[in-house]
């Protein structure tokens, strides 16, 4: 019944071109539902003064082992949250103004909220902490008892549903979802800095989290609920524990709790059932996780001589491109379709074989013929989507350096703008990628491994956003397009294969009109 339940809600939010998914009739820009979440009634730890550099270079991170392990203090785990889900600029325009962050997300509502798990240390007392990204500060939700062993650090995600709900209707959870996947990336590349790893605590059941989290408690307004999504341990490199899972869990348990989630205060004029059945249907239950390494593989040696934090603070996305640029070099694009694969560090943190592979539309890139190509991320991928599209498609090696293969020659501009919901950002820029999952097996097997297949997304997502910027240009993530006109022009047939995100790349176009802000200039005035 869970595995009808999603793949009937997959089926109900594609959009087409006769018809977009259910969405809001109409949106009220005055009710947008608050992006900084916070709980009333918590003791509040004040985290020093975002915005330190990090000495390592952007292309220092495909050899993160190489990379110093700072201590695991205050300040670093400060700017390891800052990097990871705190603010990069504020934009202004007129009256308005809003914030940019780190990670980024769909239409900037940020549904993920992030939350830090103390074990015990010398720095923070032992509890549960939400992360407050605006103020950059922790409000602790739980005090744990004094005598639980000391195993680090760990960082637990949720996701608050409605924040996506609110403009994108029932399609939301789907965004929800890529939106964790860019929050795991972002954690993997803030932590990278420090010469930090994270690892994914995947056996971990939804309803475990949510004990640990809270978000099991009636601290939340209704519909304002946030959902558990994945636990991460943040592994310094120094000698420490094994993390006591059950001890763990009975510390929160019998914790001291704080705190009520103050209302996000949006009128909640439509309502979404089908997102609460299909969070419920792809609920995970604790589970054996097999471990799957892929065996590191060189790279393409990245030219970006910026630092890590330098690239990831000024990540951006894209708004509109330059559309009569020069051809993107042939290295740089290389460059970024070889760091999505998962022989490489960017992925360390991600436990199983990939289930993503990217069919990619060639606009502008030097010396490649404008067209259709394939990057299958797994030698075993190739023969399945060979066999799963269209004949016609020649499937021919163009580089030695990545599995990448020419499919069609032909100017693809308006289609992939009309297959993005008529977005010319996915025509106007160099390239423009659909994102196509092994999806009828994987259901099949379990129903929230949907959730995991966003995920993945979201975490190539991620990684495209920063190469981009590391290669001088920019990205952005297109949810918008239409599903089964995608499959009909690669000639897929059923769900052995379904695309679930898109993404665009070239050189953008500033908006002059808007003002740059300093990310937390509003700190200092009040110091």
């Amino acid at each position: 019944m869970n595995k009808q339940t999603v793949l009937n809600y997959h089926n109900r939010t594609k959009h087409s071109l006769e018809r977009y998914a259910k969405g809001p009739e109409s949106i009220d820009w005055e009710d947008q539902p608050d992006q900084f979440r916070r709980f009333s009634g918590c003791e509040i730890v004040t985290l020093p003064l975002p915005g330190a550099e990090l000495e390592p270079l952007f292309a220092d991170l495909d050899n993160p082992e190489l990379i110093p392990s700072k201590p695991l203090d205050m300040a670093n785990v400060g700017l390891l949250l800052e990097l990871a889900f705190g603010l990069s600029a504020w934009k202004q325009f007129g009256p308005s103004r809003w914030a940019l962050r780190c990670n980024p997300s769909s239409g900037n509502l940020h549904p993920t909220e992030a939350y830090l798990i103390s074990t015990g240390n010398g720095f923070i007392k032992s509890g549960v902490y939400h992360y407050v990204s605006h103020d950059h500060s922790l409000e602790q939700r739980c005090r744990f008892s004094d005598n639980l062993t000391d195993s680090g650090i760990l960082i637990g995600l949720s996701s608050v549903h409605w924040r996506e709900a609110w403009k994108y209707g029932e399609r939301a959870f789907r965004y929800c979802q890529h939106d964790l996947g860019h929050a795991l990336g972002a954690l993997r590349y803030a932590a990278a800095t420090l010469g930090w790893s994270v690892e994914l605590q995947a056996e971990w059941s939804d309803d475990d989290i949510a004990k640990l989290l809270g978000l099991n408690r009636d601290d939340f307004k209704k519909q304002e609920h946030e959902s558990p999504d994945i636990i991460c341990r943040i592994n310094t490199h120094a000698e420490s524990k094994p993390l006591d899972v059950k001890a763990l869990l009975e510390a929160a348990q019998s914790g001291d709790w704080f705190g009520k989630a103050n209302s996000l205060r949006a009128y909640h004029m439509y309502k979404w059932p089908v997102i609460d059945e299909v969070s419920t249907a792809a609920s995970k239950p604790q589970t054996e996780e097999p471990e799957w390494l892929a065996a590191q593989q060189p790279i393409i040696k990245s030219s970006c001589t910026k630092t890590a934090t330098q690239i990831i603070r000024q990540r951006r996305s894209a708004q509109q491109f330059d559309g009569k640029i020069a051809p993107l070099p042939q290295t740089d694009f290389y460059r970024m379709l070889a760091a999505v694969l998962p022989t490489t560090a960017a992925f360390e943190l991600w436990r199983w074989p990939p289930k993503i592979h990217l069919f990619i539309f060639v606009h502008r890139v030097e010396g490649l013929a404008p067209g259709i190509y394939a990057l299958p991320r797994h030698n075993d991928a190739l023969e399945p989507l060979q066999a799963a599209t269209l004949a016609e498609f020649d499937w021919k090696k163009v580089s030695e350096e990545i599995p990448l293969y020419h499919l069609y020659s032909g100017d693809c501009r308006q289609i992939a703008k009309t297959l993005s919901c008529h977005q010319p950002i996915a025509s106007d820029s160099a390239f423009s990628l659909g994102m196509v999952a092994k999806f009828g097996e994987t259901i099949e097997a379990a129903p929230w491994l949907y959730r995991r297949l966003f995920w993945e997304c979201g975490l190539i997502g991620q990684t495209l956003y920063l190469e981009a910027e590391a290669a001088g240009i920019r990205g952005t993530g297109i949810g918008c397009y239409f599903d089964d006109s995608v499959h009909e022009l690669l000639g897929i047939k059923d769900d052995k294969f379904q695309s679930l995100y898109h993404f665009t790349v070239g050189k953008p176009l500033e908006d002059k009109r808007l003002e740059t802000l300093p990310a937390y200039g509003h700190l200092n005035d009040v110091v």
